[in-house]
């Protein structure tokens, strides 16, 4: 089982992005069987003020991590975690300009 913590930021000026949905879900790998008890393989919850979420153990192997906030670019993206405890920090982006064909 991994304690994952993840740590949001802003690209543009490194600050920490409150408040930012962080979903994870568990895509593969070495499940840890418990007898009668069942493991959450699905996370949703949000950043703290310093960007940080703790994510309670999950099995070990490969992870989905999507981050969406307000005013910045989604972020997803698979990690492949085989440690007791890890850190994963995303740095979001701001927005693209949207361009249109239509004149």
């Amino acid at each position: 089982m991994t304690k994952l913590r993840v740590e949001v930021r802003k690209e543009f000026n490194d600050k920490p992005v409150e408040r930012a949905s962080v979903i994870v879900r568990f895509v593969e790998g070495r499940s840890a069987l418990k007898l009668g008890k069942k493991i959450m393989t699905s996370y949703q919850l949000k950043t703290n003020q310093e960007g940080v979420a703790m994510i309670p153990p999950i099995p070990q192997g490969k992870i989905q991590i999507q981050i969406i906030a307000k005013g910045l670019q989604t972020f997803g993206q698979i990690f492949d975690v085989a440690e007791e405890e890890k850190t994963v920090e995303i740095k979001l982006k701001d927005p693209q300009p949207q361009h249109s064909v239509h004149q």
